[in-house]
């Protein structure tokens, strides 16, 4: 199993994957009590299905980002991400 992630590109777009969830986002970033801030669309697919909703995620002092993903019409899940580095990037290489 690879291990989730949630990636920002400079153009308001992004992808994210967790378990069997892949999905491309439409990002508006602002700020929240000084910290960045960001709401999203999303489309993606689950095990084959055709999904898309909902998000929102924002940073915090120590580096993390937390957040919580919504799926039109149906359930919603959490998540806390740290960033990625040399140690945490899951290649074996």
């Amino acid at each position: 199993m690879k291990p989730g992630f949630i990636e920002f590109t400079d153009d308001g777009t992004g992808r994210f994957g967790f378990i069997a969830v892949t999905g491309w986002m439409d990002c508006r970033w602002t700020e929240r009590d000084g910290q960045p801030f960001v709401e999203f669309s999303w489309d993606g697919n689950d095990e084959g299905d055709q999904v898309s909703g909902r998000g929102w995620a924002a940073l915090a002092l120590d580096g993390t980002l937390s957040g919580h993903l919504f799926f039109r019409m149906g359930g919603d899940s959490s998540f806390r991400a740290t960033p990625r580095t040399e140690d945490n990037t899951g290649n074996d290489h």
